[in-house]
């Protein structure tokens, strides 16, 4: 008798769901997703010690500034002329003594790098995105020649701080 019950009870409950099951209906719709991705460019620029000058010897150094802009962004780099007011020849300053140095593109010191006037040139490139991995690099090479520094100056800490800018 036991058996004879639960098939109809089960038949029953099976019947029911089923016939739920039917009656639900489903209707979708889409939508999208949009960005607008902008222009950008960011820099990061490090600084530079030369190093211990004694009047009689020549300092070079170089560092190194990193560079992310979306991906197919042209971008031109420049730095400014610091405490001088000429590309010609920096300065480094300790109240008012000076020290003379330049900033130049490769180790070569031939391209003194600034904002394309007055014979210097830029750093330029195009971006190839913002992740950490798409990181461009502009190196920077300072050199101070005890040749162009045989004025009088006293000890201490000199420096000059220079602006890199970039326009995108």
């Amino acid at each position: 008798m036991r058996n004879s019950v639960i098939a109809p009870i089960g038949a029953g409950v099976l019947l029911a769901l089923a016939g739920a099951a039917s009656e639900a209906a489903t209707k979708n719709d889409s939508f999208l997703v949009t960005v607008n991705v902008s222009k950008n460019c960011i820099i990061t620029a490090p600084d530079l010690n030369l190093g211990v000058f004694d009047g009689t010897n020549d300092l070079t150094a170089s560092s190194t500034i990193s560079i992310n802009c979306t991906a197919g962004t042209a971008y031109n780099v420049d730095l400014s002329t610091g405490s001088s007011a000429s590309y010609a020849m920096r300065r480094l300053v300790n109240g008012t003594d000076t020290l003379n140095y330049n900033l130049y593109s490769s180790n070569t010191y031939t391209s003194v790098l600034g904002d394309g006037t007055g014979g210097t040139i830029r750093g330029a490139g195009t971006g190839q995105g913002m992740a950490a991995g798409q990181t461009q690099s502009l190196t920077v090479f300072g050199r101070l020649l005890a040749s162009d520094n045989t004025g009088a100056f006293g000890a201490g800490n000199y420096s000059d701080t220079i602006v890199a800018t970039i326009t995108y």
